[in-house]
């Protein structure tokens, strides 16, 4: 499988990418400080949902890495923000039962992403220990979705 790099555009179908480039730039707290703004749609709300803030250590996945399952959040979308400058992946998908609607990218460590609510994505695939900053959806309500593919495949970063 081929692995592109990121953009907005290619990324669009699945959510939203969150980087520095081509945000609104605001002066913020008396010109001291720039806020890159409005960089991603958080929308965690249905069924009594609230905004989630947290923290995960990922660990990488012996290469090739073997993709077995894919998962959605029907319920809400889910922010992954890198706190360190390295490369990582991401695999999404239209349908889990078709192969040719997978697309795998190549992330910056200065890119984050946003799955936009529904979307079948892969669990975090970094290339070394990374840290992420999480915002996504807590509450009530079933905001989980796995599905087991039944012809795994393995791509090689």
């Amino acid at each position: 499988m081929k692995i592109e790099k990121l953009t907005r555009e290619g990324f669009a179908p699945f959510g939203d990418v969150i980087e520095r480039d081509g945000a609104e730039l605001i002066k913020i707290n008396q010109n001291f400080a720039q806020r890159f703004n409005d960089l991603a749609k958080i929308d965690v709300l249905l069924e009594g949902g609230s905004v989630n803030i947290s923290l995960a250590d990922a660990m990488p996945r012996p290469q090739p890495i073997a993709i077995t399952m894919m998962e959605r959040h029907p319920l809400g979308s889910q922010i992954f923000y890198p706190l360190q400058n390295l490369p990582w992946l991401v695999l999404v998908c239209a349908d889990p039962t078709d192969l040719a609607s997978y697309r795998a990218f190549h992330v910056s460590g200065k890119q984050g992403i946003n799955y936009a609510r529904g979307t079948w994505h892969h669990p975090l695939l970094v290339l070394r220990p990374q840290q992420f900053f999480i915002v996504d959806r807590q509450g009530p309500g079933v905001n989980l979705e796995e599905a087991a593919l039944t012809s795994p495949f393995h791509i090689a970063p």
